[in-house]
Parts: structure tokens; sequence; C-alpha cells
């Protein structure tokens, strides 16, 4: 793992308020970690699922899609169908997406996120919204959080899921 200390540590994210602080550097840490856990991680490996658990390319689907719709609801937005699409094929093992095109995806959306979290303005940040066809109440700060824990939780499966992928073992005891 970095030497550099972990986001939180490193001071405030230029032109994120400080309501929002907690939300940016849960996702700065969770994309280096990610980044660092991948290097050199071979592409055969990215679709196996070692004791039935997901594989690290659909953690990484999944992250990206995760901020990309939770930070659509935060804005007030619902999903284009375009997003639907990109639900449905989260769970499709992809024998043509590689690592470093899985990595780019990620990285564009944790840069749509900063630069949404750099646009919010703190009066907006305790607006009620809605999520889905249900329309299930949240506000802008629950949805921008949710989407930064729910990157941290996918990025602990992920890097336990590579690290016993490198080992070489199936994950069996």
């Amino acid at each position: 793992m970095s030497n550099q200390a972990e986001f939180w540590l490193s001071g405030p994210i230029e032109g994120i308020t400080p309501m929002l602080q907690p939300v940016a550097h849960a996702i700065l840490q969770a994309q280096r970690e990610i980044k660092e856990a991948l290097s050199d991680f071979p592409d055969d490996l990215l679709r196996v699922r070692p004791g039935g658990v997901a594989s690290p390319a659909f953690h990484l689907q999944h992250i990206a899609g995760v901020l990309d719709r939770l930070f659509t609801y935060a804005r007030g937005e619902q999903l284009s169908p375009a997003q639907f699409d990109y639900l449905k094929k989260e769970g499709q093992e992809d024998e043509k997406l590689k690592l470093p095109e899985l990595i780019s995806h990620l990285d564009l959306q944790v840069e749509a996120a900063l630069k949404q979290l750099r646009e919010t303005p703190s009066s907006q940040i305790p607006e009620p919204r809605f999520v889905g066809r249900k329309q299930i109440p949240s506000s802008v700060l629950g949805l921008l959080f949710h989407a930064a824990e729910h990157m941290q939780r996918h990025t602990g499966q992920l890097l336990v899921t590579v690290r016993v992928l490198r080992s070489g073992t199936d994950g069996q005891t």
C-alpha cells in the first residue's frame, strides 16, 4: 500500500465545500487504493470469482455505475436509458473489457463526481431528492454520502478478492 497520507489527512480538496469534503476524500482514497491493488493485475484474473464472490471486473463496473447513478439522483434527475443499460451489463462478464478500460471508466466517473461536488452549493446539501421509480426519499447529502460509502465497501471487497487471486488460491480453505 501507498506511503502517502490518506486523503482525509491531506487537507481540503480545492473548490469543494467543507460539508462535502468527506465524500471527496473517501472517493479519492478508494480510487487510489483500487489503482494500487490492480497495478500489473493480469486480465485473465479479472473475471475470476474465488469462492463464488464477485469478480474484480464486476466491482470495477459496479463502483463506476454506482457513482454515476447516485450522483444523478443527487442532481435531482432520473436515470437515462443508457444508465439502465449499463446497470444491466454490470453483472455480465464481458471478455472484451480489459483492465485499462475499466480503470479509465472509473477515473472518468471519479472526475465527474468531483466536478459535481465542486458545483454543489452548500445551500443545496440538505435538499430532498428521490431515488428510482418508487421515488424513495433521500437528500443531496444522503445520496452523495452513500455513493462514497458504497464505493468504499466495494473497494474493500475488491482488495480482498484481488489479494486472494494474486496469492494463487481459489479462496477455499
